[in-house]
């Protein structure tokens, strides 16, 4: 149950079920393409992209353009060729640029028209879906924990991205990306009110930076495959139902176990065909380990922030997330998706991530 559930899978849940409603809506209302249909190829608009897309990039390239050196730091979270692939900006010299090869940080970034479209789309999305939790979950209910979660990251002193960066080759956070290369967030300032989905992506930022600091093992590697795992192995085919994490995604995390010796892949020997994941003796160390450092971690925090802010902000997550699966989690009461979306034709998940894994192929919470 929820209770149970460590602080940043409590955090992670909300966060993914507010993204996929979030992306459900831009998808519904968005002209673009995908891999769905054979008509895909001739439909109008970008390839369809994540809200950490928008959130950590799309959001700072405003029509007349920005300077590539000032999203450097972006473009190190985000993805910047598949933005540019994709149909949402153009990286191209400077007008006013007389030199015949300019530099690559001389470069300016534009959104083209179909990435201005997309703009239009997403900028209100995350406060009408926060407007929808405040209906379906209580007005007070959000209030509190837009409150706990403002309360931690304005302790922090921290300057975070608007979203989870897409994850490095090891699948750490990797601060030093972003560490002094943000740009200021557009519409900024003292009075800004930061969206539900930006203020729990900084906190549970701030909570995987405590825990990678002292652990070897990523916490989305950790709190996704690396849980689910045991001494005596689990089927291959398994893994996505049991994580809530595509078979892409959870592909990378057990390829990254194995190369450093934490599982073994073979074959399945209670089936013809198939393979399981086991853990060695590394991997069961590592697993106690990640457990330790989480329960840890969040002892740490009440003594940082004050036993009665955290259990606060634990009590409202729970409130929300109501369950660890589909049929007992709040969550997935509004992540129905439209008939023509591309979750529709997808096997409905049991399950949310114990973390986002977002990745670079579009940036989805769940490695879609």
């Amino acid at each position: 149950m929820a209770a149970r559930l460590e602080l940043p899978a409590l955090l992670s849940q909300v966060l993914v079920g507010f993204t996929i409603e979030f992306d459900n809506e831009s998808e519904h209302r968005m002209a673009h393409r995908t891999t769905r249909g054979e008509a895909t190829d001739a439909a109008p608009g970008p390839w369809l992209v994540s809200q950490a897309m928008w959130a950590n990039f799309l959001q700072f390239i405003d029509a007349d353009g920005v300077p590539l050196s000032e999203v450097a730091g972006l473009a190190a979270i985000t993805n910047l060729a598949g933005m540019k692939r994709w149909g949402y900006v153009v990286v191209e010299p400077d007008p006013l640029d007389d030199r015949t090869d300019p530099v690559r940080s001389a470069l300016i970034v534009r959104p083209t028209r179909y990435g201005r479209k997309a703009q239009r789309i997403f900028r209100p999305l995350a406060g009408e879906i926060e407007q929808r939790w405040c209906e379906r979950f209580g007005e007070d209910e959000i209030s509190r924990l837009r409150e706990s979660l403002r309360s931690l990251v304005d302790q922090s002193g921290l300057v975070l991205p608007q979203y989870l960066p897409v994850v490095s080759i090891q699948m750490f956070a990797g601060s030093e990306r972003w560490n002094g290369k943000l740009p200021p967030v557009p519409g900024a300032g003292a009075g800004a009110r930061p969206d539900l989905s930006e203020l729990l992506a900084k906190v549970l930022l701030m909570f995987t930076i405590d825990f990678e600091s002292q652990s070897n093992v990523s916490l989305p590697t950790s709190a996704n495959a690396l849980r689910v795992l045991d001494e005596t192995g689990v089927r291959v085919r398994d893994l996505p139902r049991l994580t809530g994490v595509s078979k892409e995604a959870t592909a990378m995390s057990v390829g990254l176990l194995r190369r450093h010796g934490c599982v073994v892949v073979e074959p399945d020997p209670t089936a013809s065909r198939g393979k399981v994941v086991r853990l060695t003796a590394k991997g069961r160390k590592a697993q106690d380990k990640c457990r330790r450092i989480l329960g840890e971690a969040e002892e740490q925090w009440q003594v940082r922030f004050g036993h009665d802010l955290i259990s606060k902000l634990r009590e409202s997550l729970e409130q929300l997330v109501g369950g660890d699966t589909a049929e007992q989690s709040r969550l997935f009461e509004g992540l129905r998706p439209y008939p023509d979306g591309w979750r529709s034709s997808v096997r409905k998940p049991e399950i949310l991530p114990h973390y986002p894994m977002v990745l670079h192929r579009g940036g989805f919470p769940d490695g879609a």
